[in-house]
């Protein structure tokens, strides 16, 4: 059985400790630096926790010798310090991160290491990227690949069309920090809550606009393979200007605290949400001009006793499928490993991987959900 740290004890990193643990091919550990967030743990019985000071990379590195890998699902600014932590100790690494500079730190960790630095395996930057990849083999050249997905309420009923579904840090950070892109076939930073364009899925009118994180690697990938290549975030109408005015006309993106304590004292959280994921690729196939589009909508459902939201289930998966095919000795057992090293069938086969082909995890008898 193979001992696993998961760092955060929030909505993520529970899920992911559920996911792994009811396996009973994993001995999950998860660790905090709150205790009021350890004593709030909503997990089966076999998950042990601990409360460190995961900025504390000795404390850390210490806690971590002799396990086969740490998961990050902690804030985005914790990032490089797991990392680090990780290196110290010698064991596979993998995160959520959407955090441009925090990836490249990574990166650099994994420079030479005997073993595995994953970051990026949640939803989008993650699975997208993966679907991407997969579909842009089949062309002989390629135009655009154009990555949208969206966690959103079901019920919607404020002025921004939305409700905390997931981490506030992320979410400001995503709308705030330069996004990575390729443009008339060259590397580009386009600025956030920009080029918002009208999308439909199964009949519905969503808005998509810039925001930074989601590509993950493809940048890099498909750089001189490409002439245009972006992601953006799906929500519904009226969103991005609401938060223009949050963080631009208010200038609150120069006072992030201040913004999370409003978002989450005004916006009620959910659990009644959907994924909604949107690739196109555009090139040719045979001399002709050719689209493919992939959709998929997904839902929340039961892992275990519990039910989690849409958006913890799929990036808890996410980040699950990453390790468990990395112990299956499919991925790369050492340096940087990318999400386009991950095929979209072995994804998809996986137990965990399961929640995007429409199918509950396979995770044993007392665990459904629905996608």
């Amino acid at each position: 059985m193979k001992q696993i740290v998961v760092i955060g004890a929030g909505k993520v990193g529970s899920t992911i400790a559920d996911m792994l643990a009811l396996t009973g091919d994993y001995d999950v550990t998860v660790v905090d630096m709150g205790e009021a967030q350890i004593a709030a743990l909503q997990v089966c019985a076999r998950v042990k926790t601990a409360v460190i000071d995961v900025r504390d990379e000795q404390a850390l590195a210490a806690l971590l010798d002799g396990k086969y890998a740490v998961l990050s699902a902690a804030p985005y600014q914790l990032t490089v310090a797991i990392a680090q932590a990780a290196a110290s100790a010698g064991v596979h690494y993998f995160d959520l991160t959407e955090d441009v500079a925090s990836t490249r730190a990574v990166k650099a960790l994994a420079a030479g290491s005997a073993n595995a630095f994953m970051p990026q395996c949640g939803l989008a930057p993650g699975f997208i990227s993966i679907v991407a990849h997969d579909m842009a083999k089949g062309f002989d050249t390629l135009d655009a690949i154009n990555l949208r997905v969206g966690a959103l309420p079901r019920y919607p009923n404020n002025a921004l069309g939305y409700n905390l579904t997931w981490s506030t840090d992320g979410m400001i950070n995503e709308c705030c920090e330069p996004c990575e892109a390729i443009v008339n076939g060259s590397p580009a930073e386009v600025p956030p809550l920009q080029e918002i364009e009208q999308i439909i899925v199964d009949g519905v009118t969503y808005e998509a606009f810039n925001t930074s994180g989601g590509l993950g690697t493809l940048c890099e990938t498909y750089g001189g393979r490409v002439q245009n290549l972006n992601y953006r975030t799906i929500r519904y109408p009226g969103h991005a200007a609401a938060m223009k005015l949050l963080l631009q006309d208010l200038k609150l993106r120069d006072r992030r605290d201040l913004l999370k304590e409003i978002l989450e004292t005004a916006i009620p959280a959910t659990l009644q949400d959907v994924i909604v994921i949107y690739v196109t690729v555009t090139g040719h196939k045979a001399g002709r001009l050719i689209q493919e589009t992939y959709t998929r909508q997904i839902f929340g459902g039961r892992i275990g006793t519990l039910h989690r939201s849409a958006i913890q289930i799929t990036t808890a998966a996410g980040i699950c499928a990453a390790l468990d095919l990395q112990a299956q000795g499919v991925l790369p057992k050492s340096g940087f490993v990318r999400q386009e090293d991950v095929a979209l069938s072995a994804f998809l086969g996986n137990r965990f991987g399961q929640v995007y082909a429409d199918l509950p995890p396979a995770l044993g008898p007392s665990v459904t959900a629905a996608a």
